[in-house]
C-alpha cells in the first residue's frame, strides 16, 4: 500500500515544520502549503487522503476552505487545527464540514492518533487510495483526475484544457468569469488577446454537457461580461 498522501495547510513555518517532519517520520507523505488559495488549488489537481487544515490563514480562511471543498467532494478527510478554543468557533468549524477540531497547543500524539483513527475509517483508505475525483450536475459525471465523463450522449474523454476550464467554472460556480480571466486561467494568454478559441471551447462544453446545446441550463453566456457556469442549473 503505498502511503497516505496529507495535505497540510498551516501559514506558522515552526508549527508547518514540526507537523511535517513528525507526519512524514509516522509513515505520511505530506505537501505543505501556507494559504487557502494554495490548498484549493491542489485540492482539484491531486488527490489527497486527508487535509489537516489550519483556520486562521492569510487571505481566505480555514472555514471558507472547508466549506467550499465541501460543496464539492463530501468525502475528503479534514481536520481543523486553530489557536481558538471557544465552544462556539468549534461548533462553527464541524458545522462548516470538519471532521475533527484541534485547539493549539495540542499534544503531538493525540494528533497522530486522530489522524491514524480518520484515515482508518474511511473506506477509501482501507482501499488503497480514494477514488477519482468527480463532480456532478444535471445528467453528468465528470472525473477531473481521470479526465473522463459520464454523459446523457455516452462516455467522453477530456483534453487537458477542457479539464482546466472545468475546474476553473467549478471552483467558481455561480460566478460571471470574464473572457480575461478565462483566458488567463485556461490558456495563459494575456488579457487583451483577440481569439475565437474561448467561444469555441464553450460550444463544446455545451454539445458535451447540456441536454438542448441551443438553450443552455449551466453554461450560461452573461451579454457584455463573459460567462457562468451553475450547477443546478439556474440562470
Amino acid at each position: 500500500m503505498s502511503k497516505p498522501h496529507l495535505l497540510l495547510v498551516e501559514d506558522e513555518p515552526g508549527i508547518a515544520r514540526g507537523l511535517v517532519f513528525n507526519l512524514e517520520e509516522d509513515g505520511f507523505r505530506v505537501t505543505h502549503v501556507e494559504t487557502g488559495e494554495e490548498a484549493l488549488d491542489l485540492v482539484w489537481e491531486e488527490n489527497f487522503d486527508l487535509l489537516v487544515l489550519d483556520v486562521m490563514l492569510p487571505g481566505i480562511s480555514g472555514m471558507e476552505v472547508c466549506e467550499e471543498i465541501r460543496r464539492h467532494d463530501p468525502r475528503l478527510p479534514i481536520i481543523m487545527l486553530t489557536a481558538r478554543g471557544e465552544e462556539q468557533d468549534r461548533i462553527e468549524g464541524l458545522a462548516t464540514g470538519a471532521d475533527d477540531y484541534l485547539t493549539k497547543p495540542f499534544s503531538l500524539d493525540e494528533f497522530l492518533l486522530r489522524i491514524k483513527g480518520m484515515l482508518r475509517r474511511s473506506e477509501w483508505y482501507r482501499s488503497g487510495g480514494r477514488a477519482g475525483r468527480t463532480y456532478r450536475f444535471g445528467d453528468n459525471e465528470i472525473d477531473l483526475t481521470e479526465q473522463k465523463a459520464k454523459t446523457a450522449r455516452g462516455e467522453i474523454s477530456l483534453t487537458e484544457l477542457e479539464v482546466r476550464m472545468l475546474r476553473t467554472f467549478f471552483r467558481r460556480e455561480g460566478e460571471t468569469l470574464s473572457r480575461a480571466e478565462l483566458l488567463a486561467a485556461v490558456w495563459g494568454m494575456a488579457p487583451d488577446t483577440e481569439t475565437r478559441t474561448l467561444d469555441n471551447f464553450i460550444v463544446r462544453m455545451r454539445k458535451y454537457f447540456e441536454a438542448d446545446p441551443a438553450n443552455p441550463t449551466h453554461f450560461h453566456t452573461v451579454r457584455g461580461r463573459g460567462y457562468r457556469f451553475t450547477r443546478q442549473g439556474k440562470t
